[in-house]
């Protein structure tokens, strides 16, 4: 048994690690603590009843890997049971709770897992997340994650293959058939088009939305993403621009992302989905986009992470 002193400078060199593994289950900073918090409880009731000839800690890293997802696992599934749904409308308040706490540590964590994978991440099945951020993530090998997902090793390797597919849409979800993938050269001119309307949102750069809009672009929105008593469609390159600029904040939480096969953009506060916005560009202008903010719709959308 380890003394406590020592047992806690263990498990604080391994803090960082559990951290990231949480997050990238669970997509909250909140929560991504509650669990690492659990582990430690967990890992102090162990080391005390290994003085009473109890279970002993061969591979601490290991077992703490495994501890910490087991317990993101049940909160995924508790979360998934009580239908908590993140999607569209209200940021959840341990989102936002989270984000004013600590808003840089949140961007940094965002930046280094990707705004556009939290959100895909979010459409897997429980057993799927956690297969999939092990293997991928942490080249966890398969047969220490199917004790965690209550799996075969083969059936395992075929819960993240499912998962990768998803990602990398590649694979049809359960509500919505698969999309054939856009290739590279034909996806390039669309996906600069698009990054460079994200670009000139973010900076609020009148000028440069006005150079990739079409002069006759078309704006549609559902209601909910739009402040009380605007226009939920509005035409020209004028209107969409000054539009769009008074609206750079959002844009701040924007990512690029595959929808429904083609380069779009998702606005995902706290790495969780809030809208998405569907563009159709035509020679290197976008003609037309959609803010689609309703969850009903929004659970519809086939989302992936772009390729690099």
């Amino acid at each position: 048994m380890d003394e406590p002193a020592e047992l806690a400078d263990r498990f604080e060199a391994q803090r960082g690690r559990l951290r990231g593994v949480a997050y990238r289950m669970l997509g909250s900073l909140a929560e991504a603590d509650d669990a690492v918090q659990e582990t430690w409880l967990r890992l102090a009731r162990t080391d005390a009843g290994a003085a009473d000839g109890g279970e002993r800690i061969e591979n601490l890293p290991a077992w703490l890997t495994t501890v910490v997802s087991r317990v993101c696992l049940d909160m995924l599934r508790t979360r998934a049971s009580r239908r908590e749904d993140f999607v569209g409308g209200q940021v959840p308040d341990h989102i936002a709770a989270a984000e004013a706490h600590s808003p840089e540590e949140e961007a940094l964590l965002i930046e280094s897992v990707g705004r556009a994978l939290l959100v895909v991440l979010d459409t897997l099945t429980p057993a799927e997340r956690v297969a999939f951020v092990l293997h991928d993530s942490f080249a966890v090998p398969f047969d220490r994650i199917a004790p965690i997902v209550e799996r075969s090793t083969a059936a395992t390797k075929k819960l993240a293959s499912r998962a990768r597919g998803k990602v990398r849409g590649t694979q049809a979800t359960s509500t919505t058939p698969a999309t054939p993938a856009t290739s590279t050269t034909e996806s390039a001119p669309h996906r600069h088009v698009v990054e460079a309307f994200l670009a000139a949102a973010r900076g609020g750069d009148l000028d440069a939305l006005l150079a990739v809009l079409a002069p006759d672009v078309v704006r549609r929105a559902d209601p909910a993403a739009l402040p009380l008593g605007a226009a939920t469609e509005i035409h020209g390159a004028a209107a969409v621009a000054r539009e769009t600029v008074l609206l750079t904040r959002n844009a701040q939480h924007a990512a690029l992302a595959l929808i429904n096969g083609a380069p779009g953009i998702v606005v995902a506060p706290g790495g969780r989905l809030l809208l998405a916005l569907t563009l159709t560009v035509d020679s290197g202008r976008i003609t037309s986009y959609e803010v689609i903010a309703a969850p009903a719709r929004l659970r519809e959308l086939n989302l992936a992470v772009l390729p690099e």
